[in-house]
């Protein structure tokens, strides 16, 4: 049994006492620490002293329901990747989609059955984790990167693109980082329109700002990922291609080695064989003086990182 301190904390969020005696019973059996409470704004003076794992929150309460509940503790950046679980009697589609709205990641029905809600969240717990570390991952390495939603709120970024959305004006008047609402159109169309077998796609702020948001991809239900990048400096592909100096083509495919990308992948994004990717992987080897792709690729992400620093 681990000791309290090193147990995950689950806050239950319910009105009904029942429903909060039967899930506190269940969760401390299965080795989690539970913390209660029994409205929504009980809820919000808690995590003001405690930071919880995971938050199990009924959708339905008098006073602020689990909705907007939700969405408050989503302001907050010490909660903002806490993932929330919905316990609700209700079961229409458009209920389901106001908690995932409201920034849940998941739902389970009433009655609760112990066993299956106790599963759901140790993947959800997982999951969290192998999302902070690809962010730390993020952070160490200096990487420009930050998440928005459908709504084009921003859900997390990297110190380094805070620091340039800053500098580039996209900062609310409470100092937290904003993109303003001038963008959020271009945003929109690159969230809804990106073709992943595509290079990635750009979008600029504009001259004043020169801000560029590349879209890479979608990394959750609403959760949306752009390299925050100076639109006045040259975007990565023309930085590998010139500080490296490699041609157009051999920085595209190093470019995408370096976000992991397979042979396999790299021909279908580029329309060209896995075999002539290889290709032009053994010029890049000769070119760059390295034995193997890993090495290429460190190469890629040093080089990219000095330039985002400089």
């Amino acid at each position: 049994m681990k000791s309290l301190d090193d147990r995950d904390i689950v806050l239950v969020v319910d009105d009904s006492a029942d429903e909060l005696g039967m899930l506190t019973c269940a969760l401390e059996d299965a080795g989690l620490a539970v913390l209660v409470a029994r409205d929504g704004r009980r809820a919000l003076s808690l995590v003001g002293r405690v930071t919880p794992h995971v938050v199990l929150m009924d959708a339905v309460m008098p006073g602020i329901d689990g909705f907007e509940t939700c969405r408050r503790l989503k302001t907050r950046a010490d909660l903002a990747n806490v993932p929330v679980i919905f316990m609700t009697g209700l079961s229409d589609t458009e209920d389901v989609l106001r908690g995932l709205r409201a920034g849940g990641v998941d739902y389970v029905t009433k009655p609760v059955a112990p066993d299956e809600l106790i599963a759901r969240i140790g993947v959800h717990l997982a999951n969290a984790r192998l999302a902070d570390s690809a962010r730390a991952a993020l952070d160490a390495a200096g990487r420009s990167v930050m998440a928005v939603n459908r709504d084009i709120e921003i859900l997390w970024c990297t110190p380094q693109a805070a620091l340039l959305a800053a500098a580039a004006g996209c900062q609310a008047p409470d100092g937290l980082v904003s993109l303003p609402e001038a963008v959020h159109a271009g945003v929109s169309r690159l969230i809804q329109g990106a073709d992943p077998r595509r290079a990635p796609q750009s979008f600029s702020t504009g001259d004043r700002e020169g801000l560029q948001l590349t879209y890479m991809g979608q990394t959750g239900p609403d959760e949306f990922l752009f390299r925050v990048a100076d639109g006045r400096r040259p975007d990565d592909l023309a930085t590998i291609e010139d500080r490296l100096g490699l041609t157009h083509r051999e920085a595209e495919v190093l470019l995408w080695i370096s976000q992991g990308k397979s042979n396999r992948d790299i021909g279908d994004i580029l329309g060209v064989s896995p075999r002539t990717v290889n290709k032009h992987l053994e010029q890049i080897f000769v070119k760059l003086g390295v034995e193997n792709r890993t090495s290429a690729a460190i190469l890629a992400v040093r080089t990219l990182t000095v330039v985002s620093v400089n």
